[in-house]
């Protein structure tokens, strides 16, 4: 394992030396003696970037509680290609449904960046659920939203033009990974435009020209791995196509 510094995804800060995560993630979802019992299962791992966790179609089943960095969840199209299906961040788990189920894992998981995270095996955490109802309770509260999330966003996409879509994703991900930065909210994952592209679901050059138009009318600005949305508001009626 790298002996380096982890990478510092938008969600996932230090605070008086503590770790910290959103009220959206199962980390932060927990009171402190519960995150604190969850955090102790497993070994502590760190992977570098561009690392393959979990491979769709595999027969594995550990769970990987994420502590920070960024991951990506893709899966195998019809004609091959990688469609990009999540981005996991620090605080979430990742690999579940195996562990819940006992089926070959749903899609690719490949770190985006340095992941620090615990890994915990099947059996273990599924005893660990039969022993602490509330953080079992958590765990498939997060189960549903994610299902909820996906289904939503199969609903709202239906109809809508790819510049609607684009703004809709990074409105999204501005709103559940997003980190204040003065009057804005930054994302920091270092994603590509092209798998920005298979999130709303357009093609690259599209992308483009929607992110273009976004930071000529002052909604966005973006760096390095990174994008700021400088106006919420505006981008959430971007988002419902509204004037």
């Amino acid at each position: 394992m790298s002996g380096t510094a982890p990478y510092r995804g938008g969600n996932d800060r230090r605070a008086g030396g503590e770790w910290t995560w959103p009220r959206s993630s199962l980390l932060g979802s927990l009171a402190p003696s519960a995150r604190s019992r969850l955090l102790a299962l497993g070994t502590r791992v760190r992977y570098e970037a561009g690392r393959v966790l979990m491979r769709e179609g595999d027969e594995t089943a550990f769970v990987l509680l994420l502590v920070d960095g960024v991951v990506k969840a893709t899966g195998r199209t019809r004609d091959g290609r990688d469609a990009l299906l999540a981005v996991r961040m620090g605080g979430e788990l990742v690999g579940e449904l195996a562990a819940v189920d006992g089926k070959p894992r749903s899609a690719t998981v490949t770190t985006c960046g340095i992941v620090t995270a615990r890994v915990l095996d099947r059996k273990g955490f599924l005893s660990f659920l039969d022993r602490e109802p509330a953080i079992a309770h958590a765990v498939n509260a997060s189960i549903v939203a994610k299902l909820r999330a996906a289904n939503s966003y199969r609903v709202d996409f239906t109809g809508c033009d790819a510049p609607t879509r684009l703004a809709r994703v990074l409105y999204q991900v501005a709103l559940s990974h997003g980190e204040h930065a003065g009057d804005g909210i930054v994302i920091r994952w270092p994603i590509t435009q092209p798998e920005l592209g298979t999130l709303s679901g357009a093609a690259e050059p599209t992308v483009q020209k929607a992110l273009r138009r976004l930071r000529e009318a002052g909604v966005i600005s973006t760096g390095y791995r990174a994008i700021k949305v400088e106006d919420l508001a505006r981008l959430n009626a971007i988002a419902n196509d509204q004037p």
